[in-house]
Order: structure tokens, then sequence, then C-alpha cells
């Protein structure tokens, strides 16, 4: 597939990212950079430990960790295949925030060896990015990371997708002239996005949401029983009643936010929708339903996750700026409040939303300012 698109295996030989010295190395130099000179840093950290933010990359540098359990939309394909996606988000750090970001790789998808291997590798680095890590792992391992370290832990497929999914939302209802209050909302997927997403949506406002897993929708306390994450999930939207497809729940629903499986739905599912839908087909690389289709469907607002269609719903609009803002804060705390903070700050990037334009370019400059400033 990738040999017969744009998308050459050719052009990205020899990988995405590279270390660069900040110095050049001279005989001159080389007794500061190295031995002897190195011996007076290390005295003064192991004097004082918070010195090490002020004398190594720490106070600049994030942990991408990922055992490869869930790359993108493609499934487990295990930590090597987990390492392209992680050197493009170095790349994106690096250039949208300026924060050194390096992929770290674990031949582990055992919940308790990769805290482990977290929390031994924390000191040299002043953030933890958690990458594609399949669900419901991911929400012990971030949980305990977060309440163990001293440093920012972040799951961006759980918190990333959710704060853009708010930020777009924002922008479309303002479009449709709808409130979330009113709205009625289905998400497919029960994983790590679509609980995240459906936790920041019912914190922001929303009352009336049905979200999907593979089996149907999740009830609070009907017939079909769910514990654990989904039944949490499924409490919060207090969503009492069972539908088998998400085509079935699209009847009178105003937002449909996908965040599963590509190729999902058809136009005539759009089409029961209410007027004004709008429809977030998120699944990479392939989307619920593409976006020629679901604007055939009468979606009023049609967004995907890719780069090639207006209206691109990414977690690249979040991750280098909250880290650049927490790292620059020096804080290990992102709570709810931080995160509807920075979702309002990427929305208010775009002055005048209309249904082909609801957030700024995953490219634009200033979003990781505007998100970096929350912390302030």
């Amino acid at each position: 597939m990738i040999q017969n698109s744009k998308f050459k295996i050719q052009n990205f030989q020899g990988s995405k990212i590279e270390i660069k010295s900040r110095r050049r190395l001279t005989k001159r130099n080389l007794p500061i950079l190295y031995t002897p000179g190195v011996a007076e840093l290390s005295r003064e950290i192991a004097k004082n430990k918070k010195k090490v933010f002020e004398l190594t990359w720490k106070k600049n540098s994030v942990a991408i960790v990922s055992d490869g359990s869930a790359i993108l939309g493609l499934g487990n394909l295990g930590p090597e295949a987990a390492l392209p996606v992680m050197e493009g988000k170095s790349v994106l750090f690096k250039e949208l925030a300026n924060v050194d970001a390096v992929p770290i790789i674990l031949a582990t998808q055992d919940t308790e060896k990769i805290i482990e291997t977290v929390k031994n590798i924390a000191p040299g680095f002043g953030g933890i990015n958690l990458e594609d890590i399949s669900a419901p792992r991911c929400f012990e391992i971030e949980k305990r990371l977060v309440n163990e370290l001293d440093i920012p832990v972040f799951h961006d497929d759980q918190h990333g997708t959710a704060i853009a999914v708010l930020a777009g939302l924002v922008n479309a209802l303002k479009v449709v002239k709808k409130n979330i209050r009113n709205v009625r909302i289905v998400i497919s997927g029960a994983g790590a996005a679509g609980t995240a997403v459906t936790k920041l949506l019912s914190k922001y406002g929303a009352r009336k949401i049905v979200v999907f897993d593979s089996k149907g929708s999740l009830c609070c306390n009907c017939l079909r029983k769910t514990n654990g994450p989904k039944k949490e999930i499924a409490c919060v939207t207090g969503n009492e009643k069972f539908f088998t497809s998400v085509g079935e729940a699209l009847e009178g629903a105003d937002v449909f936010i996908g965040v599963s499986t590509g190729r999902l739905l058809t136009a005539g599912d759009i089409r029961r929708m209410n007027k004004g839908a709008i429809v977030f087909a998120m699944s990479n690389p392939v989307p619920e339903i593409s976006y020629k289709e679901g604007k055939k469907g009468g979606a009023a607002v049609m967004a995907t996750g890719r780069s090639d269609f207006p209206n691109q719903i990414n977690n690249a609009l979040v991750f280098p700026g909250l880290f650049r803002g927490a790292l620059d804060a020096r804080t290990n705390i992102i709570s709810e409040k931080i995160k509807i903070g920075i979702a309002l700050a990427i929305a208010s990037l775009v002055k005048n939303p209309k249904s082909d334009k609801i957030v700024p370019d995953v490219l634009d400059r200033r979003v990781a300012r505007v998100v970096a400033k929350v912390f302030k």
C-alpha cells in the first residue's frame, strides 16, 4: 500500500530524527563538556537534586514511551513498528514547541514492568508522554505513574485526543448554532480515546452521550453488563438504552465522534442525524466515514484525523504546547480545568468558525504558544 502511494518507504530511509550537540566540540572545551569538568556538575546535583533542571537537559526533555500495542488505528504491531510513529512525534515536539523528545520503545506489554521501567528512566527526563498503549492497561499505567512521579505524565491517546475533540466541537457547535447541553452525541469507541473524550465532554457540559464498543452501546444499569472503565463511562453518560449498532443510535443525533475503526458508516447513516449534523470521523489512517461520504450524507461540519482534508482533529494540536507549558511551569498537574482551558485556547485561534474551518492548522505556530500559556 505504501509503495503505491506518495508515501514511499524509500523517502524515509535513515530515520526522521537525530541527536546534535549544542556546542561545537574542540580540544579546548573538551575538559568542560566532558571530564574533568562535568564532575563539578555531578557534585552540585548530588548536593541538590533540583539542580538537575538547571544544569542538564531535563528541563526541556520528554520521553515518548510506547509498547506498540495500539499503534494509530493499526492495532498491536509490536514495539519495533511503534518506533516510526514515535520518531514523528519527536519531530513535532521539537519543531512546534522546541521540546527535546526521545522515543522509548519497550519490549514488554506487562503493566507492572512498564510502570517499573518508566519510573527507573524518569530521572533523566522532565516529562513522560505515554503513547499507543492499549486499553484498559493504559488507564492503570497512567494513574500509577501520575501518582508516583514528580514530573508530568500524560497519555496522549486519551487526553490529547479529548482536548482536540473539545476544541473542534466548541467551534463546530458555533457553526450550527447549537448548545452542548442540548445536543445528543454518539461516540464510537470505548478505548483510551473514547473514554477520555466522554469524560471531558461530560465535564464541559454534555448531557446526552451514547458510547459504543464492538458489542453495542454501553449502559449504566441496563441488561448489558459492563465492568471497570466501561461501566464508569456508561454511568458518566447516564445512558440506559441499549443500541446494537451505531447507525441505529444516530437516528436523531446531533454529533458523531468516531475513535474506533475505519469504514464504519455510510452516507445513509449520516442522513439519519438531525439537521446541522456534526461528524468527527477520527480513526487513522482510515476514518469511520470518508470526508466525501460524510458531506454527501448531509454533515454540516465534517472532520477527520487526517491532514489531507479540512478540519484535522488531531492530538498534534495539543501535546507540543502542553508539555512546553508543563515543563516551563515545572508542574506535574494536568487537571480537567487545564484540559478544558487548553481546548478553549485552541478554539479561540479560529476567530470566525466555518464548516470547513473549526480548528487551526496543526502546523500553526501560534497553537503551541497559546496552549503553553494556559499553565501560567
